[in-house]
């Protein structure tokens, strides 16, 4: 018979750990009597991140006498108790390998349906002091589960554990949880898993994503850097130059997607060489690529006054998911300033494929003098049976706004492209939104360093970033491409993370523990070794940087 033998709750707080402030409602407490299990929590109990715990589909948590039996023994460890894992509920019966998702239980008064595994995260390592414990919870297929709260009521500590209904394809807690986080997926059981009505919102589209993804492939192109011959640079404007790329020996090169971008290793331009990435610009081509670069730095002042026809880059392979589909919906291509490089290379190719799509061009420029490509992009839009164009000048007409795209009759069934600063493309997809496009067909392209995605750290500040404080490291040089960083390694850094997060690089992580690909980072040019390794080994080219180390010098798209 299965029990309630523990009933456990705690209100988020802020902790430190590692020198930050994470707030969380990891620790929970055991409580005699009983309490009022609601909806959305149990009297007393609160979740400090609800982007990956609570809500209603992740009421309460469950744990099992047997898993902290396991512990005990695998960690060797005398001092864990009730709670010690987070959950609200410590129960004796209801393993892992046997619960299944959409089973419902009745608990004294109330009444529960099963959803979805544990998230794997870093607190459950931080409260137990074991940062392996986000992947030994899954290798080991231990990861306890989620509660929606069918009915409400009272329960306590000691009340009958029944199961009143099992959920649909019977597909256990384990089964669910390694479907996930595991290689070797089977596709019939992706397809039973997302025919289950209970399993959570977010469970079911990662599964659909899985189903929908293709096998990984080798990135297309080279890896690392190669050299690339300058065949011409041509002024565009007063502040935007083009350069043209060729293969040095003239054999054809990689085809880019519309929409890729090159990332160039520029050794005249400092000591560690700086890398930085530029839009192709336009029509994709086997022959050569074109960059359009803006001079707002010592890098691209370099680029713009030591280039000459017959010089030699090194380049990476042409990269990047902002890239135009090929379907038959209305395109909207929205740019500021030099945000106009990779949306024209978008236009470039609908106007050699002689695209019947509806096609929205609206820029903007501070003035005529700085426009570039204007004369380019008006003869591609006028090539277009349905091309339609708005530019909009800044120092006459103000900011480019919502109630500016309102007069453009903007179909709401577009997908858009936008590409500019931080700052305007916040505001663009605010206002497409508002005037009924889909956000999921909003698409934009981020050459700076991407948001961190730090779950649970509280009053972080942004940096500007640097190399670390302390000794120099001896190691393999590491550059972090977007933040503009190249940095000696340093071995008393257990991973690539830490490394990033020393010189205030924004990252992103969930489980620091080579589970959840949070973390995945492209790799542009060396190699990483991991330790521990991944549960499952990312894509061809990506790395983990939570779990790894660089093998060699290595540049990250970081």
């Amino acid at each position: 018979m299965a029990r309630l033998v523990s009933l456990n709750v705690g209100l988020p707080k802020d902790v430190s750990w590692q020198g930050r402030t994470v707030h969380t409602g990891i620790f929970k407490y055991p409580v005699d009597g009983p309490l009022m299990v609601r909806r959305l929590n149990i009297d007393g109990d609160g979740q400090g991140d609800l982007g990956g715990h609570g809500g209603e589909n992740r009421a309460v948590l469950v744990y099992q006498r047997e898993s902290y039996e396991h512990w005990r023994s695998f960690l060797g460890r005398d001092d864990l108790e009730d709670g010690q894992f987070g959950e609200n509920f410590t129960v004796e019966g209801l393993p892992d390998d046997e619960v299944c998702v959409g089973d419902r239980y009745r608990i004294g008064e109330a009444e529960f349906e099963v959803t979805q595994p544990r998230v794997t995260c870093f607190r459950v390592g931080m409260r137990l002091g074991e940062p392996r414990m986000p992947s030994l919870l899954v290798a080991h297929h231990r990861p306890g589960f989620y509660l929606r709260v069918i009915t409400e009521g009272r329960v306590q500590a000691g009340d009958e554990i029944v199961r009143t209904r099992t959920g649909r394809h019977a597909m256990t807690i384990a089964d669910i949880d390694a479907l996930l986080y595991l290689p070797d997926r089977d596709r019939e059981a992706l397809r039973k898993a997302v025919d289950i009505p209970a399993l959570s919102p977010g469970w079911q589209t990662s599964f659909r994503d899985l189903l929908d993804a293709a096998a990984p492939a080798e990135p297309r192109g080279w890896r690392g850097f190669r050299p690339l011959r300058v065949a011409r640079v041509v002024p565009e404007s007063a502040s935007v130059a083009s350069i043209h790329l060729a293969a040095d020996d003239g054999a054809p090169l990689p085809r880019p997607e519309p929409g890729q971008y090159l990332t160039l290793r520029v050794p005249g331009a400092g000591n560690p060489a700086p890398v930085r990435s530029y839009s192709l610009s336009a029509a994709p081509s086997e022959s050569e690529y074109r960059i359009s670069v803006k001079r707002d730095g010592v890098v691209s002042g370099y680029l713009h006054t030591s280039l000459t026809p017959g010089a030699v880059v090194d380049v990476a392979a042409p990269r990047g998911d902002f890239v135009l589909t090929d379907d038959d919906r209305p395109v909207v291509l929205l740019s500021a300033g030099i945000g106009v490089t990779p949306v024209l290379a978008m236009l470039h190719a609908l106007a050699a494929a002689r695209s019947a799509r509806p096609v929205w061009w609206v820029h903007t420029a501070r003035s005529a003098a700085e426009h570039a490509f204007a004369a380019e992009a008006h003869r591609l839009l006028a090539s277009l049976p349905h091309g339609r164009e708005h530019v909009h000048y800044t120092s006459e007409q103000g900011r480019l706004t919502a109630s500016v795209l309102s007069t453009l009759d903007l179909p709401a069934a577009a997908v858009a492209y936008l590409c500019g600063p931080d700052a305007f493309m916040s505001a663009m997809r605010e206002a497409l939104v508002s005037l009924g496009v889909d956000p999921a067909n909003v698409h934009s392209e981020l050459f700076g360093t991407l948001p961190a995605l730090n779950p649970g750290i509280t009053g972080a500040v942004t940096v500007t970033p640097h190399a670390p404080a302390g000794a120099v490291g001896t190691g393999p040089a590491v550059t972090f491409a977007r933040s503009g960083i190249t940095v000696p390694w340093n071995d008393d850094y257990p991973s690539l993370l830490e490394f990033a997060e020393a010189c205030d690089v924004p990252t992103r992580w969930s489980c620091r523990a080579g589970v959840c690909h949070n973390c995945v980072t492209p790799v542009l040019s060396g190699s990483v070794r991991y330790d521990p390794d991944p549960l499952e080994p990312p894509a061809p080219g990506d790395a983990l940087v939570c779990c790894s180390r660089p093998g060699e010098d290595l540049v990250l798209d970081l």
